[in-house]
């Protein structure tokens, strides 16, 4: 469904060429490879290529594999390129591995992030008499080998820069580094043209203490055994929209549930159950329920999109798939 979103959207503002295929933190590379083959399937796959924004050296592996069998390259450490690996999809379509974002060539981009925000670092804050502090680690002096939450004596520098007057929550969490990323892709959607579209547990502005660890698929003590789980927080689309600014036109958030109904994903199991397996129909129906159901991921999962402000009169006419009801 994400794959035919971009293509959808790539169409409507007149499918610019060359396009590249962005995905930030692609994991163990299944989202990329959905998306490859969405766009082979539509006649796409010699228009575009693919850049992974990836800083693990395992998960790039384990990607390469999967999206290019043995055929990628590692560069030298002196290269003067901007990607460290390099290789060709099963699909012919050249696919390169970056660092940074800002290293990824400069032309037209569909952007995709899916559960990128919510891992990266975030500062959090509990509101007291005395003001707003900053939620510390320490060393437990009753045990050295275990750490605890502290509250800080006075005001820090994030205390300081991060918390809106406005602010109504007594705890919150704050990610300066989802800004700055954010404020990278609104430059390259500004500069070179291009959609970007973000999914992710998160909310508008309103949870507060979302910190969370997970290890073997169950939540987890964030302090204990450190390094061992799974570290996430929800992602604050208000923040995100507050970075993005007026460069660009955003959209949602809307919870998962509302953007597939949207996308027509009830129409897409229906055709999917007719022509599968016998054997695949329980496995469909329960993975249509895990994603829209409201007790599940349906509401707790959102999805966001930016497009340049210069298309925002083109996306009155042309609505964006998805966020109808945004």
């Amino acid at each position: 469904m994400v794959a035919i979103w971009l293509f959808s959207e790539w169409q409507k503002v007149g499918s610019p060429n060359p396009l590249q295929l962005v995905e930030l933190g692609p994991g163990r590379g299944s989202l990329s490879e959905d998306l490859l083959r969405v766009f082979a399937k539509f006649g796409a796959a010699n228009l575009v290529s693919l850049h992974l924004v990836e800083l693990s050296p395992h998960l790039g592996r384990l990607q390469a594999q999967r999206l290019c069998g043995d055929t990628t390259k590692e560069n030298e450490p002196n290269s003067v390129e901007n990607h460290y690996r390099s290789g060709t999809s099963l699909h012919g379509t050249p696919v390169f591995w970056y660092h940074r974002l800002q290293d990824v060539p400069q032309y037209f981009s569909c952007v995709v992030a899916n559960e990128f925000f919510d891992a990266l670092p975030v500062h959090k804050f509990q509101k007291t008499e005395a003001g707003w502090r900053e939620i510390l680690i320490d060393i437990d002096p009753n045990d050295e080998n275990k750490f605890k939450y502290v509250i800080s004596r006075g005001e820090t520098l994030a205390s300081r820069l991060f918390i809106k007057k406005t602010e109504c929550r007594n705890h919150l969490e704050v990610s300066p580094e989802s800004a700055v990323i954010i404020q990278h892709i609104v430059d390259r959607l500004e500069e070179d043209g291009g959609i970007a579209l973000l999914a992710d547990y998160g909310h508008n502005g309103t949870n507060t203490d979302t910190f969370r660890a997970f290890k073997r698929h169950q939540l987890w003590d964030p302090l204990v055994e450190p390094g061992t789980a799974d570290l996430t927080a929800d992602v604050d689309f208000s923040c995100l929209k507050d970075a993005a600014g007026d460069r660009v036109v955003t959209f949602g958030p809307v919870s998962q549930r509302e953007f597939l109904i949207n996308m027509g994903i009830e129409v897409r199991l229906e055709m999917l159950l007719k022509s599968c397996k016998p054997e695949l129909k329980d496995r469909l129906v329960t993975g249509y329920h895990l994603m829209v159901d409201k007790e599940k991921m349906g509401d707790r999962f959102k999805f966001f999109a930016l497009f340049p402000s210069v298309l925002k009169e083109h996306l009155k006419k042309f609505p964006v798939a998805g966020f109808h009801n945004a």
